[in-house]
């Protein structure tokens, strides 16, 4: 008689055919409606005038200002990572006096609006009427300017849109460089690279599977944050089809343009991002993967070794 241990059941794999509940119906009964009832306005109202959003959605002076807002977006971004970068060093550095400055930066930019601090750049000449270089605390001056002459509407827009994202950048950055293990920086240092070269061989690169991500959506919040801009007559998307509808008092129209080319350039920022998001993920699905496979090995292994046990009666 051969004693061991006893199969297991047979085990029906087959599954029973399952069918959405009534609420799984309803839910999708009101979304169709609603869906039905905002294409019917879309297409029957006739305070949309689609006729005036074709004609001016390709206009030139739009194209224009959307290329405006493009590179501004682009430039300010650029300007806010490089930043971003310096003062999350500075946050993490050892030296208290560097912490300080970087705290003290980000408590101002991130606490107050961003509005707000394009108003105060582009209104600098009412607190300081000249720039200059020179001796300070009251030395003569080598070179001076009119502050109206720089502080023009556009180099407001930058310097409100690339401070003010390098507040949020830095605290971006600082995550991802946190992410890294210190074993990491440790290692370089062994290898005999610098503070500097560790940084930007080694934790850089791993950290940038953190940074990726909410960088996009912040380079996203920056092509919607240029809007503001066209409160100091930075000729942007929205400031152009404000003059517009200022003119012709086609409001509705005019801001639907706006509304498209916005939805549009963001929707290609977001399938940008996650192409990029997926590229630097392959390696953790590669580890997923691969530690999937060895967990089923390790549960398999041990059913497929169980010896078996022969008494004799």
């Amino acid at each position: 008689m051969t004693a061991g241990r006893h199969p297991d059941p047979p085990v029906d794999v087959a599954r029973a055919r399952t069918h959405p509940d009534w609420t799984q119906w309803v839910t999708r009964g009101v979304v169709a409606l609603l869906v039905a009832m905002l294409a019917h306005q879309l297409v029957t109202n006739p305070n949309f005038e689609w006729d005036v959003v074709f004609e001016w959605l390709f206009a030139p002076s739009v194209l224009r200002a959307l290329w405006t807002t493009l590179w501004l977006a682009a430039v300010s971004m650029v300007i806010g990572v490089v930043l971003g970068v310096v003062f999350a060093v500075l946050k993490m550095s050892d030296n208290r006096l560097l912490r300080w400055v970087a705290d003290a930066y980000l408590w101002f930019f991130r606490g107050t609006p961003l509005l707000v601090q394009l108003i105060f750049w582009f209104n600098l000449a009412a607190l300081v009427p000249t720039l200059g270089i020179g001796i300070p605390f009251g030395g003569p001056q080598l070179a001076s300017w009119e502050t109206n002459d720089i502080i023009t509407p556009l180099t407001a827009a930058i310097f409100g849109l690339a401070l003010n994202e390098g507040a949020y950048m830095a605290e971006v950055i600082r995550g991802g460089l946190l992410s890294v293990p210190r074993g990491q920086r440790e290692a370089a240092k062994a290898y005999g690279m610098t503070e500097s070269t560790a940084l930007r061989r080694v934790v850089l690169p791993q950290a940038m599977r953190a940074i990726i991500p909410p960088t996009g959506n912040q380079l996203i919040s920056m092509v919607k944050a240029t809007a503001m801009v066209s409160v100091i007559a930075m000729h942007d998307l929205l400031y152009t089809v404000q003059a517009v509808y200022n003119r012709t008092f086609q409001t509705i129209p005019l801001l639907l343009v706006a509304v498209i080319w916005y939805l549009l350039v963001v929707s290609i920022l977001s399938v940008i991002q996650h192409h990029i998001e997926e590229y630097y993920g392959k390696s953790d699905k590669a580890v997923r993967a691969t530690s999937a496979k060895k967990k089923d090995r390790d549960q398999e292994e041990p059913a497929l070794e169980t010896p078996r046990i022969e008494e004799r009666a």
